[in-house]
């Protein structure tokens, strides 16, 4: 979907902006992030979700766009937190694309739920996420101490 997203984009801005995806050499990634993080205009900036997810910062991003929903709702989270970085000075909005009677409608209705048990069984106990807790927190988890 990346390259039919950055044809129809680039005909909206009349500019062509970058494109990351898992088939993009990993020494060529931080040009990508370089040239639209950069000072030159740069409209755009498509990701695929799992190659967008990990270790970018895209603070020169406004709007974060889910056009492909992920069963897993910390794919999208983590995808969306390249954009909520130190050093991001702008409002960002979040953008996620439905289309009724859809596949995608299923799989938004089934993250909804799942973001609410979390909320519904996490949140209230006080526990930690098992990414902020520390290294003897976590050994102590699987040891079952």
């Amino acid at each position: 979907m990346t390259g039919p997203l950055s044809r129809f984009l680039a005909g909206i801005f009349q500019r062509e902006g970058v494109v990351l995806h898992g088939g993009v050499p990993v020494g060529k990634r931080k040009d990508l992030v370089a040239r639209f993080q950069g000072h030159d205009y740069v409209p755009f900036f498509v990701l695929s979700l799992k190659a967008g997810g990990v270790g970018l910062n895209l603070t020169a991003a406004n709007h974060v766009i889910h056009f492909d929903r992920w069963w897993n709702p910390a794919v999208e989270n983590q995808a969306t937190d390249r954009a909520f970085r130190i050093g991001q000075k702008k409002n960002v909005m979040v953008h996620k694309f439905l289309t009724k009677g859809t596949m995608e409608e299923k799989i938004d209705a089934m993250l909804e739920r799942k973001l609410q048990l979390s909320q519904d069984i996490i949140a209230p106990t006080g526990e930690n996420w098992i990414t902020e807790m520390s290294n003897d927190e976590l050994l102590d988890l699987f040891r079952g101490g």
